[in-house]
């Protein structure tokens, strides 16, 4: 019973692997992108752990829960109720809030019924999602009103020490913190630690400069990912499977020593961790390590290695190889070609910002979280600057039925190449047109409302996941269906299919670690890493343009890092500027110039604290990214 034990999994690429994982520690899986550790860790122990958990309610309860497949796997063994903290965006609607979702509102909204003066009716009529609460000008949504507090006028007037719950939800975490000391006394303690210990979680994992009354729906992947994560801390159950999905995304290498501290704090109240993980701090805290590998797609899904961090350097398997080796520092920086200027900068927490970025260099955007560097330049150097062209993890395409097929234009060639070679109209190899299955109208899965519960997906059963309607699979080039071809990886389709009008695409795919990928894999499940490098393929080969990347190392194994910063010196070499938002210190020490945001998050934030070279970097004061760079350099 100390060990989870996972027996013959199958599951995507896996190779029928068999593992031990240590209950009551902290377990890294850990593998270049498409290596199998998503497929292990989420697609197989976390889906038969809900799978199980939902076995225990009555059938008649059943039929009202999603209904989970048994994944591909002989048995699971120990397993105990999982808590799924992923990076799919909280979104919600604009009712719901950082103040929602974290529990923090109801909390002070007890506090504000029973201290404050005047006294409300009760808890319910200070929210704004309940008529006796909610502006009724606005139903609680925000308006010139209510002020924007989507509060009506008697739960407005409500407060404690001078402060209305507006104010106290429209504050920084981090000065709500402090406000809430002084409103400590002897008779409201219970609810103000409450409350405290959720906003020391925010904290913790840098997200200090939230506000309650921030949408859901405007928090980014690793922000919704840390939200969900304070949700659980609170929590007093134990022998509980936590498991994570690279928890160190978009944070600052000064905020990952406190997410590690979050980490450790869940497995010391007797539960298990599991981490799907590229960064070097989190794989080094680990208790146990997983390695999966030896490479992507086919080539990977197997064990590679399984053990302490001690023994994982000198591993023979490519995270093996790169924690024992740290990438130098850039002394030999390029020669700016020019500058494009922000003027007068002061969106969110800007301090009337006005910086120059050199051009025909590598720009590396630095700061903690919360610190204005997006804002800097997603918002202002755009605005200033139009021109430039943005290469975010943001979905390059909305529809569904997208691949990368579709959006690298190979399909199009594709279906010509299956015309000519059998005759049939090119529409009918288009699971978008005359080819579609008339089950699934080409999507592969059928979907089934259930009410307010999630929609339950399955795949088509007269198709099964083709896509295709019958008669399109009777027609074949070189003895492959169209299907066949579309289930291929970049890789595998590099060889199949030689023609000059689909080879440079294909290569772009590679060029940027995409070969893993199928042709004819939905984009909606590809992760913002992923999206963003299968964007950065279609302008590796042009020329005199600016370029902004936001944290393209995201989802990126260490051995990836340093084919990324290939390809972005590949950029720069053929004339382009390039400005990556970016915390991972490799990019920081291989970039041509730095510009550090801060000193802190929020409101003690948004000024410019260094401009200079890498090198310069190393000895600057008052910055959090210079004192990680002098640690990171001292372990080299």
């Amino acid at each position: 019973m100390s060990r989870i034990n996972v027996v013959g999994a199958r599951q995507n690429n896996l190779r029928d692997i068999t593992v031990d994982i240590p209950k009551h520690a902290i377990t890294v899986f850990t593998g270049v992108s498409g290596s199998g550790k998503t497929s292990l860790v989420f697609d197989t122990i976390a889906a038969e752990a809900q799978r199980q958990l939902n076995e225990t309610f009555t059938a008649f309860a059943r039929t009202r829960t999603p209904r989970y497949d048994r994944p591909d796997v002989d048995a699971i063994h120990n397993l105990s109720p999982a808590v799924i903290v992923d990076q799919k965006r909280l979104g919600g609607t604009a009712r719901s809030t950082v103040g929602t979702a974290t529990d923090i509102n109801p909390t002070l909204r007890h506090l504000y019924a029973t201290h404050a003066h005047p006294r409300p009716a009760n808890a319910r009529s200070l929210s704004f999602n309940d008529p006796q609460g909610m502006c009724p000008t606005c139903h609680g949504l925000g308006c010139p009103t209510c002020h924007h507090t989507r509060l009506n006028d008697t739960a407005r007037a409500s407060r404690i020490n001078g402060y209305t719950i507006a104010d106290l939800t429209a504050m920084e975490t981090t000065e709500l913190d402090a406000v809430l000391r002084l409103l400590t006394d002897d008779t409201n303690t219970h609810h103000i630690t409450a409350v405290r210990d959720r906003l020391d979680h925010l904290i913790d994992i840098g997200l200090g400069h939230l506000t309650l009354d921030r949408q859901t729906s405007t928090l980014s992947g690793g922000e919704s990912q840390r939200v969900k994560l304070v949700r659980h801390l609170g929590s007093s159950l134990v022998d509980m499977l936590y498991i994570l999905d690279e928890p160190s995304i978009g944070l600052h290498a000064h905020d990952i020593t406190r997410l590690l501290e979050l980490l450790r704090r869940l497995r010391d109240k007797g539960n298990t961790v599991l981490v799907v993980e590229h960064d070097r701090d989190v794989i080094e805290t680990a208790d146990h390590i997983i390695d999966l590998g030896p490479e992507a797609g086919t080539h990977g899904g197997r064990v590679v290695y399984q053990g302490t961090l001690e023994a994982l350097p000198y591993a023979r398997t490519l995270t093996g190889r790169h924690l024992r080796h740290r990438l130098a520092l850039n002394t030999n920086p390029r020669t700016p070609t020019g500058t494009l200027t922000i003027t007068d900068a002061h969106t969110n927490n800007l301090k009337h910002v006005t910086v120059d970025i050199p051009t025909g260099v590598l720009t590396a955007i630095t700061g903690i979280a919360g610190s204005g560097k997006s804002t800097l330049i997603t918002s202002d150097l755009l605005a200033q600057h139009p021109a430039a062209t943005v290469i975010d993890q943001t979905a390059p395409a909305t529809s569904t039925r997208s691949t990368p097929a579709t959006y690298t234009r190979i399909m199009d060639p594709l279906r010509t190449l299956f015309a000519h070679a059998t005759g049939a109209p090119a529409a009918l190899f288009s699971p978008n047109s005359k080819g579609a299955c008339p089950t699934c109208h080409g999507t592969g899965t059928t979907h089934t409302t259930l009410a307010f519960l999630e929609t339950l997906k399955t795949t088509c059963t007269d198709c099964h996941g083709h896509r295709f309607r019958p008669e399109t699979l009777h027609h074949r080039l070189r003895g492959k269906t169209i299907a066949d071809v579309l289930a291929m990886t970049v890789e595998q389709a590099t060889d199949f299919l030689t023609e000059h009008t689909i080879q440079p695409a294909l290569h772009a795919l590679t060029d940027v670690g995409l070969d893993y990928l199928t042709l004819g894999q939905p984009l909606n499940t590809l992760s913002g890493g992923e999206c963003q490098r299968l964007k950065l393929a279609t302008h590796l080969n042009t020329a005199n343009t600016t370029y902004v990347m936001d944290e393209p190392t995201t989802g990126l194994h260490m051995s990836d890092i340093t084919h990324l910063l290939n390809l972005m010196d590949h950029l720069v070499d053929h004339g382009n500027t390039v400005i990556v938002i970016e915390h991972h210190l490799d990019v920081i020490k291989s970039a041509d110039w730095v510009i550090d945001l801060g000193p802190d998050a929020g409101h003690r934030g948004g000024m410019v604290i260094f401009e200079g070279t890498p090198e310069q970097l190393t000895h600057a004061t008052g910055s959090h990214t210079a004192d990680a760079l002098r640690r990171d350099l001292a372990a080299s």
